[in-house]
């Protein structure tokens, strides 16, 4: 790398380093598709918004399943809407553990080949095949915020997390839509890790 470029790279770092990201912690949940919904509440259930997420159209509603694998079970995951095209399961490693199942990381909505798990409601019960992962940690961008901190959907960037037992996150993936709002998720095993609380902010170096 030449004297030019490394200056480009090292002013870069400081740009992107004054612009906070707020950052949320996701805890354990579902995405589910209408039938599958029905199976575990009902045909004529409804589910019901608990409050707005940050991602536009997104809500954690009131309704809670239980997760079963292997070796135990989970009680109390929430659902989270609107209705998918599938259903999804997200948790943490210690989860996986916990359950018994080979939850693999992955970003949502690839689902091909993962666990299988069941879900229980107070209607019914549903096998899934696949579906169950470990949500590989990422950050939503709107494509102007994409233009501002100099990225592109997909790409992997190191974000900081500040604080006493602050650090670095390396293999966060960046993923671009009009339809999003800029959020980074992590999920609970690495909120735990660094002392970090929901609604704080982290940056990209």
């Amino acid at each position: 790398m030449n004297t030019e470029d490394l200056v480009k790279e090292i002013l870069l770092k400081v740009e992107r380093a004054k612009k906070p990201i707020l950052c949320n912690v996701s805890a354990r949940h579902l995405h589910i598709k209408k039938e599958d919904f029905e199976v575990l509440f009902g045909p004529n259930y409804e589910l019901r918004k608990l409050r707005d997420l940050v991602q536009p159209g997104e809500f954690a509603s009131k309704e809670r399943v239980t997760i079963v694998g292997p070796k135990r079970e989970i009680k109390n995951v929430r659902i989270l809407g609107p209705f998918r095209k599938f259903t999804q399961i997200e948790i943490s490693r210690t989860d996986a553990i916990t359950l018994g199942v080979n939850a693999p990381v992955r970003e949502s909505g690839d689902i091909k080949g993962s666990a299988p798990i069941k879900i229980i409601g107070p209607a019914g019960e549903i096998e899934l095949k696949e579906g169950c992962i470990v949500a590989r940690r990422h950050i939503h961008m709107t494509p102007q915020d994409a233009k501002e901190f100099k990225v592109n959907d997909k790409d992997i960037v190191r974000v900081e997390i500040p604080g006493e037992r602050g650090g670095i996150l390396d293999g966060v993936v960046v993923r671009v839509s009009p339809k999003y709002a800029l959020e980074c998720h992590i999920d609970t095993d690495e909120a735990n890790t660094f002392d970090f609380k929901s609604g704080g902010y982290v940056y990209i170096v």
